[in-house]
C-alpha cells in the first residue's frame, strides 16, 4: 500500500529572521526620519537656547509650507532644472573620461608616465578653487559651472578605476589570451567587467562631490540654480526659504545617488550580496 504524503512547500532560501529584518528596514528608516523631524520641531517651537541656538531656526511646519508653495513656482522649477542639467552633464562627462583615463593609467606604463604626474598634481586642488580658472577659460557662467562639476567627479572616478584595474587577477587576462583573444577582447571581457564594482564606488563618491561643488559654484557665480536661489534667500534673511533650498539639495542629491547605485547594482548583478541588503 502506497503511503500518501502531503506536498511539501518549497522552503525559502532566506531565513525567517532575515526576512523579518528586511521587511522592517523601511519602517525603521521612516521612523528615524520622523524622529529627526520631530526633534527639530520641538527645539524650534520651544526656542531652545543652550550652547546651540534654535530660536532663529524656522520650524518644520514653516519649511514644509514654504516648500509646498515653491513646488508650484516657475522660478523654483527653473532652478531645479538648471542644477540637474549641470549635474547630469558634468557627471556624465566625468564618468566617461574618468573611466577612460583610469583604465589607461592602470593598464599602460606610457599613460601612467605621460599623464599620471599631471593628474596627481591637479587631483589635490579642490574643484571649487578652480572657479577663477573657469571664469577666465569659458565664455559663460553655465559652461564654467559644468566644468567645476566635471572636475569634482572626475578624480574620484579616475582613482577608483585605476585601483580597480590594477587589482584584477592576472590569470583572467592570461586565460583570454590563451584562448586566442586580443587586447580589445581582454578589455571588454576582463578589465571592464572586473573593474565595475570599483568604478561604481568612484561614481557614487563622484556624484556626491559634484553636488557639493555645483551648489558652491552657483552661490559664487551662478545666475540660476538651487545654490544661487538659496544664497539669494539668505541675503534677504528668508530662513524658511533657505531651509527649503537645503532640503531640495538633499533630496536631489539622494535621488541622483540612488540612481547611480541602482544602475551599479544592475550592471554588477553577478556579485554575491549579503542577504537582506537593500539600496541605501
Amino acid at each position: 500500500m502506497t503511503a500518501l504524503t502531503a506536498p511539501t512547500r518549497k522552503a525559502s532560501s532566506e531565513p525567517a529572521p532575515a526576512r523579518r529584518t528586511h521587511r522592517s528596514r523601511p519602517v525603521v528608516r521612516a521612523l528615524s526620519l520622523l524622529a529627526a523631524l520631530g526633534l527639530w520641531q520641538v527645539l524650534t517651537t520651544l526656542d531652545v537656547q543652550l550652547w546651540l541656538r534654535f530660536d532663529q531656526f524656522p520650524s518644520v511646519t514653516d519649511v514644509a509650507g514654504e516648500f509646498g508653495r515653491r513646488l508650484g513656482d516657475a522660478a523654483y522649477q527653473q532652478d531645479v532644472t538648471a542644477s540637474l542639467r549641470r549635474i547630469v552633464t558634468g557627471f556624465l562627462l566625468a564618468a566617461v573620461l574618468g573611466v577612460a583615463a583610469g583604465v589607461a593609467v592602470g593598464r599602460s606604463r606610457w599613460a601612467a608616465d605621460l599623464i599620471g604626474p599631471v593628474l596627481e598634481v591637479l587631483r589635490p586642488v579642490p574643484a571649487i578653487a578652480l572657479v577663477p580658472v573657469a571664469i577666465l577659460l569659458f565664455p559663460s557662467n553655465e559652461q564654467g559651472i559644468v566644468f567645476i562639476t566635471f572636475t569634482a567627479a572626475f578624480f574620484p572616478v579616475l582613482v577608483a578605476t585605476r585601483h580597480a584595474v590594477r587589482a584584477l587577477v592576472p590569470v583572467w587576462e592570461e586565460a583570454v589570451l590563451t584562448l586566442g583573444g586580443g587586447r580589445w577582447r581582454v578589455l571588454a571581457s576582463v578589465v571592464l567587467p572586473g573593474a565595475l564594482p570599483g568604478i561604481f564606488g568612484g561614481l557614487s563618491v563622484g556624484i556626491g562631490v559634484s553636488w557639493i561643488c555645483v551648489i558652491s559654484a552657483e552661490m559664487i557665480s551662478g545666475e540660476y540654480g538651487i545654490g544661487y536661489r538659496t544664497w539669494q534667500d539668505y541675503t534677504v534673511i528668508d530662513y524658511p526659504a533657505v531651509f527649503t533650498g537645503i532640503v531640495s539639495i538633499g533630496l536631489l542629491g539622494w535621488l541622483t545617488s540612488t540612481v547611480v547605485e541602482l544602475v551599479g547594482r544592475r550592471l554588477t548583478h553577478w556579485l554575491p550580496r549579503r542577504e537582506g541588503s537593500a539600496t541605501s
